[in-house]
C-alpha cells in the first residue's frame, strides 16, 4: 500500500459550475497568480465554435490547451484520457515537465462524476495524475433557479470540496441568504467562497485532497470536514445508531419537484477499530448495490491491528485505493466516514455497515 507522503503525482483540479456561473472570469484570475505560473490548463468547449479559449487571459509562463470535441464528460473522455498522457512529453524540455500541476475547466452541462471516475480510474492517468480537487461555482442571481431546473448543476454542486459564489454584489440579500442555507444542505463540508470579480486566492481551491503531493498528515482534517455535519450526524456502535438534531424526516417538508431534494450528506463516526475485511466487504457491497447513487465518499478509518489511518475516497462506482496515512492527524482516534448520496438514505448506508459488521471476524484481509 503506498503512502500519502511518498506520492509524486501530478495535482489535477477540476474547475466546474453551471452555465454563465463565472467560471472563465475565476480562470482569467487564477492563470495570473505565481501559484499557478507552471500549470497546464485545459478547457472544454462544448460545441462547433470554440470561444472560452478566446477569453482567458494568455501568459508566457501558462501553458493553455483547449479541447472541443465534445462534451467532456462523455464523448471527449478518451481525448481527456489522451491528452492528459500525451503532454507530459509534449510539454517537456530536455526531459524535464515544464508543468506542475493541471487545472481542467469543464464546460457548464457537465456532470462531475464520469469526469472524476477517469482521473480515478484510468491506468493511463492515474500512473501520472491524481485529483486535488472539485471546484464549483455558483451564481448567486440565478443559482436557485439552475438547481430546481438541472440535476447536473447539483450534482457540481454537491460534489464539490469548495464552491465560490459569484455575482453577490448584484443578487438580492434575501436569495442570497437562501440559496446559502440551500447550499449548505447539500453540501455541509465545503467551504463557501463569496468572490468578486473571479477573485479568489489560490490557496483557497489547491491542495483541498488529502492525496495531494505535499501530503501532510494536518490537511486531512480539512478534506474531511466531519465536523461540517455535525447537526446532521449519527454515532455508530457496531450496530446501534444514536440520531442527531436533523434526520432525513426533515426532508418531507421540501419542495418535493426539487432537485437536490434527492440529496442526502451525513457523516458516521466510530469508537471501534473496524475489521479490515469487514471494510473490504463493506466497501465491496456499497459499489455493487449502491454505486451509482453514491456521489461522494470520504473517510479516516481506525483499521484493527493498525497504528495508521486509512483514507478512503470514493465517487459512485469507484473508490481510490485506500491509502495508509503515516500518522493520525490529532488525538482523535475514531473513524469517521462521510456521505453525499443520490436517492439513499443514511439507514440503508448504515443497514449495510451494521450487517457486514456483525458477521466479519476481527483479522484477516487486505486492503483493495
Amino acid at each position: 500500500m503506498k503512502t500519502a507522503a511518498a506520492s509524486e503525482l501530478i495535482p489535477v483540479t477540476l474547475l466546474t459550475g453551471f452555465l454563465g456561473s463565472g467560471k472563465t472570469t475565476v480562470l482569467n484570475h487564477l492563470v495570473r497568480q505565481p501559484e499557478l505560473a507552471d500549470a497546464l490548463v485545459i478547457i472544454n468547449e462544448f460545441g462547433e465554435m470554440a470561444l472560452d479559449h478566446l477569453l482567458v487571459a494568455h501568459s508566457t509562463e501558462n501553458v493553455l490547451m483547449e479541447m472541443s470535441s465534445g462534451c467532456l464528460c462523455c464523448t471527449i473522455r478518451g481525448d481527456l484520457v489522451k491528452t492528459l498522457r500525451d503532454i507530459t512529453w509534449r510539454f517537456s524540455r530536455n526531459g524535464e515537465r515544464q508543468f506542475r500541476r493541471v487545472l481542467i475547466e469543464t464546460t457548464g452541462l457537465a456532470d462531475p462524476a464520469p469526469i472524476i471516475h477517469t482521473l480515478m480510474t484510468d491506468r493511463r492517468v492515474v500512473a501520472n495524475y491524481q485529483l486535488d480537487g472539485i471546484v464549483a461555482t455558483v451564481d448567486l442571481t440565478t443559482g436557485s433557479t439552475t438547481l430546481d431546473r438541472h440535476v447536473e448543476a447539483v450534482k457540481q454542486v454537491a460534489m464539490a470540496d469548495a464552491l465560490l459564489l459569484t455575482k453577490g454584489d448584484i443578487a438580492p440579500e434575501g436569495s442570497r441568504d437562501a440559496l446559502a442555507q440551500r447550499l449548505k444542505g447539500l453540501n455541509p463540508a465545503a467551504p463557501r467562497w463569496a468572490i468578486r470579480r473571479g477573485d479568489i486566492p489560490p490557496d483557497k481551491i489547491l491542495n483541498l485532497g488529502v492525496f495531494c503531493p505535499q501530503g501532510k498528515v494536518s490537511a486531512v482534517e480539512r478534506w474531511l470536514r466531519e465536523e461540517a455535519h455535525a447537526d446532521q450526524g449519527r454515532h455508530l456502535h457496531h450496530g446501534h445508531a444514536h440520531r442527531g438534531a436533523h434526520t432525513d424526516e426533515a426532508h418531507a417538508h421540501h419542495d418535493v419537484n426539487r432537485h437536490d431534494d434527492r440529496i442526502r450528506a451525513f457523516c458516521f463516526s466510530l469508537d471501534e477499530p473496524i475489521p479490515e475485511q469487514g471494510l473490504v466487504n463493506w466497501l465491496a457491497q456499497l459499489k455493487e448495490l449502491l454505486g451509482s447513487n453514491i456521489l461522494r465518499v470520504k473517510g479516516i478509518l481506525n483499521i484493527v491491528g493498525s497504528a495508521q489511518p486509512v483514507a478512503v475516497h470514493g465517487v459512485q462506482h469507484t473508490f481510490h485505493a485506500p491509502i495508509r496515512l503515516p500518522a493520525w492527524p490529532s488525538q482523535d482516534r475514531r473513524s469517521r466516514v462521510v456521505f453525499i448520496t443520490q436517492d439513499v438514505a443514511r439507514d440503508v448506508i448504515e443497514g449495510t455497515f451494521n450487517t457486514l459488521m456483525q458477521t466479519s471476524p476481527d483479522a484477516g484481509g487486505r486492503l483493495p
